[in-house]
């Protein structure tokens, strides 16, 4: 036999407020979720306006704080992707480590596609010769506007920015974030590209990339003594 499901009737609502007159004031909530018209037509009643108003602000706390969770957690998620990012500077022992150890960090932690380095120095070592640029070079003419400005940029590369940096892969990169490095020991351009346009837009702030060119140059200054002292 089929079970008959109990539904209330408009009746018996009205029947149950009517025996239960204080219903609202013990549960005054359900006044933000319904609608009461008022029997004068357009005109509206002092609680009706204050009414609305409460909702109004209700929705409008309750958008901030939702908005203040979102920020919370993309700083926490941030914090969690710079801690991986040390931890993989740290256990690199050479500048070729350094770029695999960024390129696996940016792909897992930071959802991008490809990572280029160029410290500008003389280099003379072959092993190691695409990771450096010398300072006279005319390849560093595209990036003056970034060198000069030493502010992280997101946006789009453009196609000689894009060719000079990530070789074969420049077509691919629709969007970047390019973050100049300078330091005392150390000058050169870190970019991180990816496949999508919008990953990296202008609107995004640099505070985060600030840092994370902070954490790269601090390593790559360090391996660069070392290598010059057992030289």
């Amino acid at each position: 036999m089929r079970e008959q499901k109990n539904t209330l009737t408009s009746a018996q609502v009205e029947n149950y407020l009517s025996q239960h007159t204080n219903f609202f004031h013990d549960h005054l909530h359900l006044l933000e979720q319904i609608s009461i018209p008022h029997p004068s037509g357009s005109a509206v009643s002092l609680i009706s306006k204050q009414l609305e108003i409460f909702r109004n602000k209700h929705q409008e706390l309750e958008n901030q704080l939702n908005d203040l969770i979102d920020i919370a957690r993309e700083n926490d998620n941030s914090l969690i992707r710079l801690h991986k990012l040390t931890l993989a500077l740290l256990e690199a022992s050479s500048i070729e480590e350094v770029i695999t150890n960024l390129e696996v960090v940016f792909t897992e932690y930071f959802f991008t596609d490809f990572v280029a380095l160029k410290i500008i120095k003389d280099c003379y070592e072959p092993a190691t010769a695409s990771y450096f640029i010398e300072p006279n070079s005319k390849e560093l003419l595209p990036f003056l506007k970034e060198l000069t400005s030493n502010q992280p940029k997101c946006g789009r590369p453009t196609i000689t920015q894009a060719k000079i940096l990530f070789g074969s892969s420049a077509l691919d990169v629709k969007s970047w974030a390019i973050i100049p490095m300078s330091f005392t020991e150390l000058d050169g351009l870190l970019a991180i590209g990816s496949r999508e346009k919008d990953r990296f837009h202008p609107s995004m702030g640099n505070l985060f990339l600030t840092q994370i060119s902070e954490v790269v140059g601090t390593r790559l200054i360090s391996l660069l003594r070392i290598r010059s002292d057992a030289h």
